[in-house]
Parts: C-alpha cells; sequence; structure tokens
C-alpha cells in the first residue's frame, strides 16, 4: 500500500469537504498563517449515514495583524454542522490550548442543531464546553462569528463571550430553529425575523454587525489593540475643541476622543446610550456617552446594556468614562413590574468593581438618578466635570417636582418655580458641596479628561 498516496487521498477528500470554511479561516486570518490540528478526527454516524470529516469543525491557530489566536470553526458542509460530543470535545482541546498559552479564542458557528442520533451524550459534550468557556471568561478573550445560522444549546456560546459577531443578511441565532417557533406561534416569519441581529436587539448579543468575515477581523484587531495596548503614544495632549463650545450633542462629544480610535458596541440595543471602546489621549477607556438632546429617561434594557459594559470596564481594567445627559426613570406603567430596580442594583454592584478611574462628565442634564448613578461622588466616581450650561437638579422642572409633591396640599407652586428655576439647577450649586470638581468650558474637557486619567491609573 502506497501510504503517501493514501495520504494525499485523505488530504483531498478533507479538504474538499471544508473548503467553505477554511476560505472563511483564510478570511479571518493573516495569509498563510493558519495551522489546523487534529485534522483527522472523524467519526462515523449510522443516523445519518455520513462520516464525519474532522468531527464537523476545523481547529488550528492563526495570526491576525501579527496576533495569534487560536479559531474553531464549525463546518456546515458535515453533516450540516450537526453538534457532537466528539465536536464538542475537539473544541475544547482548542480551548486548553487558548488557556495554556493565554491566547484569544475566536469560535465561527454554523450550525443546525445537535446530532439526535448522540441522546444525551451530545448534551454531555456541550455541558462540558460551555463550562470549559466559562471558566475562560476574565482570563482568555473569546470572540464569535456567526458564520450563518445556528440552531440549538451551541447558541449558549454567545452568552459567555466577550464580543459577538453578526454577518449582515446572513447571520441567525436561536436556541430552536426558526421553524419551530414560528410554527408554535402560528406565524411564518422569515428566519432573520426570529434571529436576526435586528430580532434580538434586546439581548446584547450582537455587539458587532459586519458585512463580511473580512470586516469581522477587521473589528477584532481593533478591539484587541485597545485592550491589549492600554496607553499609545499621542501627539494631540492640548488640543482644545472650540466647536463643544457652540454646540455640544452626542454625535459632537465623538471628537474628545483620539481621531479613528472609538468602537462602539451594541449599537442596535438601546442607542440612546452609547458605548465605545476609545482612547483619549492615548489612553484606551471605556466610555458611555447618553445620545438624547432632552436625556435619556432609564429602562430595563438601558440599565442591562450599562452592566454588561461596566462588567467589561471592570474586567478589561479600563477607565471608565461617562458623558452625562440623563434624567429619572421613563415613565410608564410596565416600569413598576420590571427588571429596573434589580438591574440598577446590579450595575452599582458593578461600578464598585471597576478598579481604574470613573470619570463623569455632565454635558447636559443629571437629573434626579441620572445624577445619583452617573456623576455623584458618592457612586465612587474620582472626578466629576460639569460643562457650564449643564444642569443638575433633583427633578427637571418645577413641574415635575409638583407632580412628585401633589400629595402634599401645602406645596407652594411659587416657591417651587423658583426653586427649580434654570439659574438655581446650574453646577455650580453641586459644586458648592464639592460634588463637582471643577465647571469647565467644554472645548477644554479633552485636556481635563488626559490630565485625570494620567493621574488616575493603576
Amino acid at each position: 500500500m502506497d501510504k503517501i498516496k493514501l495520504l494525499k487521498e485523505r488530504r483531498e477528500q478533507l479538504l474538499a469537504a471544508g473548503k467553505a470554511v477554511r476560505a472563511d479561516i483564510d478570511a479571518l486570518v493573516d495569509a498563510g498563517s493558519f495551522v489546523e490540528f487534529s485534522s483527522y478526527a472523524f467519526s462515523e454516524s449510522e443516523y445519518y449515514d455520513g462520516t464525519a470529516q474532522g468531527e464537523g469543525v476545523v481547529c488550528g491557530f492563526g495570526t491576525i495583524d501579527g496576533s495569534p489566536y487560536y479559531i474553531a470553526a464549525q463546518n456546515a458542509a458535515v453533516l450540516s454542522g450537526g453538534v457532537s460530543k466528539a465536536n464538542c470535545e475537539k473544541i475544547i482541546k482548542c480551548l486548553d490550548q487558548a488557556a495554556k498559552n493565554d491566547t484569544p479564542v475566536i469560535y465561527m458557528l454554523s450550525s443546525q442543531g445537535v446530532r439526535v442520533g448522540e441522546g444525551v451524550n451530545v448534551l454531555e459534550g456541550i455541558a462540558a464546553l460551555l463550562a470549559k468557556a466559562r471558566s475562560l471568561q476574565g482570563s482568555v478573550r473569546q470572540y464569535l462569528i456567526v458564520n450563518g445560522e445556528v440552531y440549538g444549546q451551541i447558541a449558549l456560546l454567545a452568552g459567555i463571550c466577550d464580543f459577538n459577531f453578526f454577518i449582515d443578511k446572513k447571520s441567525v441565532l436561536a436556541l430552536t430553529s426558526p421553524l419551530v417557533i414560528t410554527a408554535a406561534g402560528g406565524e411564518n416569519l422569515p428566519r432573520e425575523k426570529v434571529g436576526g441581529a435586528a430580532a434580538l436587539n434586546k439581548t446584547l448579543l450582537p455587539a458587532f454587525v459586519v458585512k463580511d468575515i473580512a470586516e469581522a477581523s477587521a473589528k477584532i484587531k481593533s478591539v484587541n489593540e485597545i485592550t491589549q495596548s492600554k496607553t499609545v503614544d499621542c501627539e494631540e495632549l492640548n488640543e482644545s475643541l472650540p466647536a463643544l463650545n457652540k454646540k455640544c450633542d452626542a454625535k459632537a462629544i465623538l471628537s474628545v476622543f483620539d481621531k479613528g480610535s472609538a468602537i462602539e458596541l451594541w449599537s442596535g440595543t438601546a442607542p440612546e446610550v452609547k458605548c465605545y471602546l476609545a482612547r483619549i489621549g492615548g489612553i484606551a477607556v471605556a466610555a458611555v456617552v447618553f445620545d438624547n438632546e432632552d436625556g435619556v429617561k432609564l429602562c430595563p434594557c438601558k440599565i442591562n446594556k450599562l452592566y454588561n459594559f461596566a462588567w467589561l470596564a471592570g474586567e478589561y481594567k479600563l477607565p471608565y468614562v461617562t458623558f452625562v445627559n440623563a434624567l429619572g426613570v421613563k415613565e410608564t406603567p410596565e416600569i413598576a413590574n420590571s427588571g429596573l430596580i434589580d438591574g440598577v442594583c446590579s450595575y452599582i454592584n458593578e461600578l464598585a468593581w471597576i478598579q481604574q478611574p470613573k470619570i463623569s462628565v455632565v454635558y447636559g442634564k443629571a437629573i434626579g438618578l441620572g445624577y445619583t448613578l452617573f456623576a455623584a461622588k458618592s457612586m465612587g466616581y474620582d472626578y466629576t466635570y460639569a460643562f457650564a450650561n449643564a444642569k443638575i437638579a433633583l427633578f427637571d422642572s418645577a413641574q415635575g417636582a409638583e407632580i412628585e409633591l401633589a400629595a402634599d396640599g401645602k406645596a407652594d407652586k411659587t416657591k417651587l418655580a423658583v426653586k427649580y428655576a434654570d439659574e438655581n439647577s446650574d453646577p455650580i450649586n453641586a459644586a458648592k458641596n464639592g460634588y463637582i470638581d471643577n465647571i469647565i468650558e467644554p472645548q477644554f474637557v479633552r485636556q481635563y479628561l488626559i490630565a485625570s486619567l494620567q493621574m488616575g491609573l493603576k
């Protein structure tokens, strides 16, 4: 028997079965950098009457812009990407190597679900995989690319990974097949209406929506640069921003970040609360910008987004900067019977775990809970600044105070009008008690932030 000829034949069969997924890996990593391992693993499937070439997953390591990553890519061409116990064990082997070498891992998932012929065995495999992935949180970065349709329990990896990438008009993620979901609901919805990025706009699962794998690769590179290199050289340390004195909205606030450095996360979820990884004076930060001209009102979805972002800032040891234009709670009947109170308390707990500087800039309003959560010294903010035209108060207006005190028949509307007039809710009143470190011209905010960040970095 000619063993070399046999090897070539087997290699050709393997490459033919994984042609598409290997092309996707090539689009992800630097040219020629991918090295595969366990490539000849396979098992027979009596139920599907076929062979699981490579166990339906391609594992190995490669580089993106010179930085190493381990990669586990499901092969949809093998038994529809069916998940098996051996499939999970092969991915776990990849994660073991990632942990051993302190190297990030990238999952590329495409699966129609489990190989049902395996019964409980596959459930044990998935449980082991999820437990292993969870154990890496906080020590090994995990990125997930939804590379097509991903159904079944393997989708739970999206809740563990640090960043998930959805490919526009291609990615669908759901614990149950959209066919089953729509049938149970009596509606015939297209799959993207069930598990596409837009349909998951309250889940915080799609951190990024990209046009293709090449764009996902570029985003991974950018995120890696921000989270790995905490400081870089910057020549624009003393730059003022005169345009902020003329107009200061959420879009204008972006000029505070180093040019081209801002990366927005979860843009499809609660868009009035924008979360960025960025640099200010060469220093990597996690920054929140409240985006509503009249002030953002809080609801569970927005608080959940903030909680996740605060967790990320703590895990990556990033300074946390909040540009505040926030009011109290959204006034709807549903709010009282929601998870808002629990969410707020969870956010407070997460803030306490952030060891790097926490800085608040009130560029608009900080009213009621909007002040307590995002600007109060007692909440642990190391530095709090306010623009000269900011508004800091218990209520947004005298009318708000009247409503709050409606049960008090002695409430004097005239006195309330004076107390909550604009001139008596400017930041000077808060500064008198030492709650605001400085009232500043908007154009100088970048300089103040850089100085505070440089002094506070640990």
